[in-house]
């Protein structure tokens, strides 16, 4: 990925808007804490801590009417997601504050999790383009996905909401919950205009390609490959899926093994149903058939450190 160095000049104040409910526990004296640590970098911050995730979306909306140099979004993946949403296609910069329990996206990017630390690399200056993937034009960072997993997450969120459970013991609940009620989905796959029927747990849709193998599983190497990943488990079994999961976190699970994999430009999904739950960077929401998967390279300008490049700066 090439980098550019660009300076916030002429910018009296630099949107940050924070989801109230990341997955960091001290969001009480967040909004004071990344005021006190942009100033000190130099930059003006005006924290917007927003409720929900319509907020998170208002906020968004609003930042990006004035066309400033620089948004930062502090949150997990559905924040960033959210806030990228409204500026992938501009030259509004989106600065990263990872506060969520996961950050996927921050941590393939190289961004620190330590606030201070991450508030250091936005005022440095430093990005890059990388590439976003759409489903029916709703733009994703990392990766979609339908059958139990999206099942699994709004199980979760039930969990969470009406019992008080925390989010891992609340996962934990979803996952016994889902595979006890193991389901399939049917669908016909367009990959690259070749045609495809399956019957699967899962369908998963990465932007760009994703390690499954060894101690890196999960994450992505680059993100500007232009490229969608897809993989669907080869099992067909509660049990199957269940060992593939301890094979993923015993050292990864070998292509062709335990999974079709597959890089193409576009993929489109059919099914016999008129909708479906859809997990978009982690968040659920239905959407109507048919599914339109595709990669729009080098969209989305992002604030990066300087050593998370590997391509000589120009």
């Amino acid at each position: 990925m090439g980098v550019i160095k660009v300076a916030y000049v002429n910018v009296p104040r630099v949107s940050v808007i924070v989801n109230a409910h990341a997955g960091k526990p001290s969001m009480t004296d967040i909004a004071s804490r990344l005021t006190a640590a942009f100033a000190a970098s130099g930059i003006a911050a005006e924290v917007l801590v927003a409720r929900t995730g319509s907020e998170v979306a208002t906020h968004a909306a609003q930042a990006v009417v004035g066309k400033p140099a620089l948004i930062v979004a502090g949150g997990g993946d559905g924040t960033l997601s959210t806030v990228a949403a409204n500026i992938v296609g501009t030259p509004t910069a989106l600065g990263i504050l990872p506060l969520g329990t996961l950050n996927h996206f921050a941590k393939d990017l190289g961004i620190p999790l330590e606030v201070d630390a991450a508030v250091a690399v936005i005022a440095a200056g430093n990005t890059t383009v990388v590439d976003v993937g759409t489903v029916n034009d709703r733009i994703f960072l990392n990766n979609s996905s339908l059958g139990l997993y999206p099942r699994l997450v709004r199980v979760r969120e039930r969990q969470e909401q009406s019992l008080g459970h925390g989010k891992w013991p609340a996962f934990a609940w979803a996952v016994f919950f889902v595979l006890r009620r193991f389901s399939f989905v049917s669908v016909e796959l367009d990959v690259d205009a070749m045609r495809e029927v399956r019957r699967t747990p899962v369908v998963f849709i990465g932007n760009n390609h994703y390690a499954v193998e060894g101690l890196h599983i999960g994450t992505r190497e680059r993100l500007d490959r232009g490229e969608l990943s897809l993989y669907i488990p080869k099992t067909l079994t509660r049990w199957g899926l269940l060992r593939m999961g301890l094979r993923a976190l015993l050292g990864g699970l070998p292509p062709g093994i335990d999974l079709e994999a597959t890089m193409a430009k576009a993929i489109c999904i059919r099914s016999r149903r008129t909708s479906v739950h859809v997990a978009i960077d982690g968040e659920v929401q239905t959407m109507h058939m048919p599914l339109r998967y595709a990669i729009r390279p080098g969209a989305l300008t992002v604030v990066v450190p300087r050593s998370s490049v590997t391509t000589k700066a120009f």
